[in-house]
């Protein structure tokens, strides 16, 4: 199968298009490395430096005719959402429709969508979350995200574009950059193999920061490949049900750095902030659906994440050293 990923040099991108090549596919890659690199394509992939909002992507589904378009490209900051939602609602839901018209246009079968089940459902009330609560997106990104769901059942309706949606919780792993929340993974470990000290963003009654649900990019990767022939029409939390406050992620990465790099002293406290507009107090995702229906459930626990993650991040510095 000729598989088209859009963001596909990114972090969760790159790992995906590893697996499918890994897996057999035919991959062509659309990025135009904004927070993507060049290092991060499989060189059997075939890649295009083009934004997903170019007039360039209809051309690209006519020549290369790809059979399934899964769709990682995006602004991908709650922040810089906040600060400049036209810029989000540019990128993520006028270039995702300007993919969905080249895709109906090329009779691509199918499009996987990477939608956040980490901000559509906003403050939610039901905890961990499942797919039946109704999204209350606290966020111009969380709402990005959610249009863009349902322009997703408007052409499987009017056009006949199968889809699967992927709702991930807060993704880490190799390759993983260090910009916006949701790479605070990278943010953490980045500025202590560095000696610099970290903040932690919390609201006055968490003392202990927000909440996250962590899931590593392996068995993100993974739940793409299932993705391919199951879930048709419907949406699908990818998390861990295991909420983690960030004081305790800062404590675990401080932790596995230090065995493993001389830290000065000082950091093994971080500095505290205020949570920022659009930051939530909690999230935590249900699983529930997505083992019943795809057959997938996380297998990496969090020590063991980071333990390959931070194995990654010491190997890829000294490799530009």
């Amino acid at each position: 199968m000729k598989i088209l990923i859009t963001g596909g040099a990114g972090f969760i991108g790159s790992n995906v298009a590893d697996a499918y090549i890994q897996a057999g596919h035919e991959v062509v890659v659309v990025d135009n490395l904004c927070s993507g690199k060049l290092e991060n394509l499989n060189p059997k992939a075939k890649f295009y430096l083009t934004d997903v909002r170019s007039a360039e992507i209809k051309k690209i589904f006519e020549i290369e005719k790809p059979d399934l378009v899964n769709h990682h490209a995006a602004q991908m900051s709650v922040p810089a959402s906040v600060e400049d939602p036209g810029y989000d609602a540019d990128v993520n839901v006028k270039g995702f429709i300007n993919v969905l018209e080249a895709a109906r246009r090329n009779n691509t079968k199918k499009v996987i969508f990477i939608s956040s089940g980490g901000a559509v459902y906003g403050n939610a009330t039901e905890y961990p979350t499942t797919e039946a609560y109704q999204p209350e997106p606290a966020s111009p990104y969380a709402i990005t995200k959610f249009v863009s769901e349902k322009y997703l059942a408007f052409y499987k309706d009017i056009y006949g574009l199968d889809y699967t949606v992927l709702r991930y919780a807060n993704i880490y792993g190799p390759r993983q950059i260090p910009h916006g929340e949701a790479g605070v993974v990278a943010i953490f470990m980045d500025r202590l193999i560095s000696g610099k000290g970290c903040t932690v963003y919390r609201f006055p009654e968490e003392p202990k920061g927000m909440t996250r649900d962590y899931v590593f990019v392996g068995d993100v990767a993974r739940a793409n490949l299932i993705a391919i022939d199951k879930g048709s029409g419907q949406a699908f939390n990818i998390g861990t049900e295991i909420a983690t406050h960030t004081l305790d992620l800062y404590t675990a990465i401080h932790d596995a750095v230090k065995n493993r790099v001389d830290l000065p002293e000082g950091l093994e406290k971080p500095t505290i902030g205020d949570a920022r507009p659009g930051d939530l107090k909690r999230s935590c995702l249900n699983y529930g659906k997505a083992k019943k229906e795809l057959g997938w459930e996380p297998k990496a626990s969090l020590r063991e994440g980071l333990g390959l993650t931070l194995q990654w991040r010491l190997g890829s510095q000294l490799l530009k050293a």
